[in-house]
């Protein structure tokens, strides 16, 4: 039970991680933030993302419980959503004028803050079931 909650303080703490080099006033900034470490080196930009290698850790030691599967499966959209929005904004330049509305939207303080409240209950499931 105690390695139990050492995982998931080690799952918290690195979504934090995730937020603190993400975070931003609006999607639009986030997008360039991420832009800045991709241009910079895509295996940096993948290696910023631990929670993902987490997921993939998890999926192993649980013999792909859903929890685990289920989690991985998020990331994995997360990540994709992520490359495919860089590359349509900042590479391509094909950004109809509601999408640019969306992005320049400002977002609430605590929503990059989501998947600390998302995903730890995973992390659990994944664990215990």
């Amino acid at each position: 039970m105690e390695s139990l909650y050492t995982l998931l303080f080690i799952y918290i703490l690195l979504e934090l991680f995730e937020v603190q080099w993400q975070k931003a006033a609006t999607l639009m900034t986030m997008l360039s933030r991420m832009y800045h470490r991709y241009k910079e080196n895509i295996l940096l930009f993948f290696v910023l993302h631990p929670t993902y290698y987490f997921g993939i850790w998890l999926v192993m030691v649980t013999d792909a419980s859903f929890g685990a599967i289920i989690l991985l499966f998020i990331k994995t959209v997360d990540i994709a959503t992520k490359v495919i929005l860089i590359q349509q904004v900042f590479e391509k330049k094909e950004l109809s004028a509601e999408m640019t509305m969306m992005l320049n939207a400002p977002l609430h303080p605590l929503m990059p803050y989501i998947g600390v409240f998302v995903y730890p209950p995973l992390v659990y499931m994944a664990l215990t079931f």
